[in-house]
């Protein structure tokens, strides 16, 4: 699924200030960075996957030999982001899918409007037997097949 994000994305990677939400083990703001991302910030809050997250993200940057600025790792719950906080081209969202249905907009008023320049494009990992509609927001693209256990990635650009 990563591949087809970036082959969609493309060049447009390249100088993007990136945020990771719900990263994980950072795949997508690693991915980012290893295509040309000025910057990558990622945001987690459990304490293992942390401790992994901030491994990966030593390894990626002494790999593609970046400067320890590219990379910062936030332990920060993603819902108490505001408008006072830094600001992203692309955003990457993988959240629980327990957290999708039903709090989508919830995800996108807290966590990702606040930090999303005006222009800025939302990837979104979700179930494929959902069909996100999100304020403020238009979906480009969907990536991936349907079904409740599919996992799809939509393609959003702010509006507005």
């Amino acid at each position: 699924m990563r591949e087809s994000v970036f082959s969609s994305l493309g060049a447009s990677v390249e100088g993007c200030r990136v945020a990771d939400l719900f990263a994980g083990t950072g795949s997508y703001g690693l991915e980012a960075l290893s295509r040309g991302a000025e910057n990558s910030t990622f945001f987690e809050t459990d304490r293992s996957a942390l401790s992994c997250l901030r491994q990966n993200v030593q390894a990626v940057l002494r790999s593609c030999q970046l400067d320890t600025s590219a990379a910062r790792v936030i332990a920060r719950d993603v819902y108490s982001l505001d408008e006072g906080a830094s600001r992203y081209d692309l955003i990457f969202i993988d959240p629980p899918y327990d957290s999708i249905e039903g709090g989508l907009s919830r995800i996108f008023e807290k966590a990702v409007t606040p930090i999303a320049e005006s222009d800025a494009r939302a990837i979104l990992e979700l179930p494929g037997n959902l069909e996100p509609e999100v304020a403020g927001w238009k979906m480009l693209k969907r990536l991936g097949k349907a079904g409740k256990d599919k996992p799809t990635v939509a393609i959003f650009e702010r509006i507005g």
